[in-house]
């Protein structure tokens, strides 16, 4: 194994590494200390950004072939294998640098934002777990690994939004926010099983599997599918608002910087799929310009910061998509790359920018010029009242999401509960509340009390 290869490894599993021992620990009954949590942070990705950025300059300084580390089949059956392959060329090696940096930055403002917080250590560990599965999809040498890593990054973002779990809503809108996450992602395990069932691989590492014609379109679709909702692009924009329940530095990281990007990192990888398929390519540049509408609309309309700031984020991510489509493979990258940086000092700055704007509007005596007015010189009159209903509702998609994934996968998930107590024998009612069954008693509010 080479320096490159083991510096490579050594950037990917070391949030990995760090992130089980923490649990081993935790496990073992050691709450480790605030201080002791922020210090291991800050030295591993300080170490991480030395790396990646070693990296970087090999590949992309001294144009050094791509660093691929093979690990062998996870396991094998007949023609299908599930290689363990990590690919480090321009492309990941630019998304490994953005990771380690912003997820360095987001733990040292969180070792002060979520000072003396009961769930600051549980905070850390999903931090240390997203970032694993964040570089870990970055990384991936095959469609096979990338869907390990974008199950990591799905489930600690459902988590982060339950966060503050003693309240009921952001246990709900994380359940939510989770069934929609598991519906999109039957198009990415779906677009891997058509590679590895046309071109008896998933790997890129070597080039990308050739398809074409209707499974070029097809699989991008279906890639398309996983990647909008991932990104909350159209029509599955209506869980971006319920996961601003989560602390503002894992907003700032999911939905400002790194997991809103993954579903457009998604299709860069697949540009030969689309350009092989018109359709597809097509498919993204109208699903792009759709959100950007959608989300330049709903912002404008938000009552709050962060919802605002998520929806101008879901307005440049479509503008992305729509890049992808046309190709513009580059001008991409350096667009997530820009923005990603940006929407994160934004939303860490969202209470000051708050502050600030009050002291300069009570300063000016209340008469500050109010923007976006050349918008409503633009539209019509008589469409501006529906459109401002268009976009208090944000767009209806949340409905649409209720009527169309929740509510049947919901009721799906309750008829495979009752399946599975068939021939058990049945259970003895709950008690009702206050009342004592052995050393328990249910309280008033649910919660049980010894």
């Amino acid at each position: 194994m080479t320096d490159q290869q083991a510096m490579l490894l050594f950037v990917v599993f070391g949030p990995g590494v760090v992130f089980f021992g923490l649990a081993l620990l935790w496990l073992l009954g050691w709450n480790a200390p605030e201080r002791f949590l922020s210090r291991v942070t800050a030295v591993v990705y300080a170490l991480e950004t030395a790396a990646v950025a070693w990296l970087l300059w090999l590949v992309a300084g001294r144009g050094e072939p791509a660093v691929v580390v093979a690990l062998g089949d996870w396991f094998a059956v007949h023609d299908y294998q599930f290689p363990l392959v990590l690919l480090g060329d321009a492309l990941s090696l630019s998304f490994l640098t953005l990771t380690v940096v912003l997820v360095g930055v987001i733990g040292q403002f969180s070792s002060t934002y979520l000072h003396r917080d009961p769930g600051f250590g549980r905070f850390f560990l999903l931090l240390h777990l997203f970032a694993f599965g964040a570089l870990l999809i970055f990384s991936a040498g095959s469609f096979d690994l990338i869907i390990g890593g974008w199950e990591l990054v799905g489930i600690t973002s459902v988590l982060l939004i339950s966060f503050f779990h003693f309240r009921a809503g952001p246990v709900e809108n994380a359940w939510r926010v989770f069934v929609v996450y598991r519906a999109c992602d039957l198009g990415l395990i779906t677009a891997a099983f058509l590679l590895h069932h046309v071109g008896h691989v998933s790997t890129f590492a070597g080039g990308m599997p050739h398809v074409e014609g209707g499974t070029a379109t097809l699989v991008g679709l279906l890639l398309l599918l996983s990647a909008a909702g991932k990104s909350a692009q159209a029509p599955f924009s209506g869980w971006l608002p319920r996961a601003m329940e989560g602390p503002t530095p894992s907003s700032a990281i999911f939905y400002g910087a790194i997991s809103v990007h993954a579903g457009a990192y998604l299709l860069l990888r697949a540009q030969p799929i689309l350009l092989a398929s018109p359709w597809a390519g097509a498919a993204v540049m109208v699903t792009g310009a759709l959100t950007a509408v959608l989300g330049t609309l709903a912002g404008r309309a938000c009552p709050d910061a962060k919802t605002a700031l998520a929806y101008a984020s879901l307005a440049q991510v479509g503008v992305i998509f729509v890049e992808i489509g046309a190709g513009l493979h580059w001008f991409a990258v350096l667009h997530i790359l820009g923005h990603a940086a940006v929407r994160t000092l934004q939303f860490l700055r969202a209470p000051s920018t708050l502050r600030d704007f009050h002291q300069m509007h009570a300063a000016a005596g209340g008469q500050v010029t109010p923007t976006g007015k050349h918008l409503e010189r633009v539209v019509p009159t008589r469409w501006q009242l529906w459109l401002y209903r268009c976009a208090i509702d944000r767009g209806h998609l949340d409905t649409v999401l209720e009527w169309m994934i929740v509510r049947p996968l919901c009721g799906l998930s309750v008829l495979l509960a009752r399946f599975d107590q068939v021939g058990l024998p049945a259970r003895a009612p709950a008690p009702a509340p206050g009342v004592v069954r052995g050393n328990e008693a249910i309280g008033k509010q649910g919660v049980l009390h010894g």
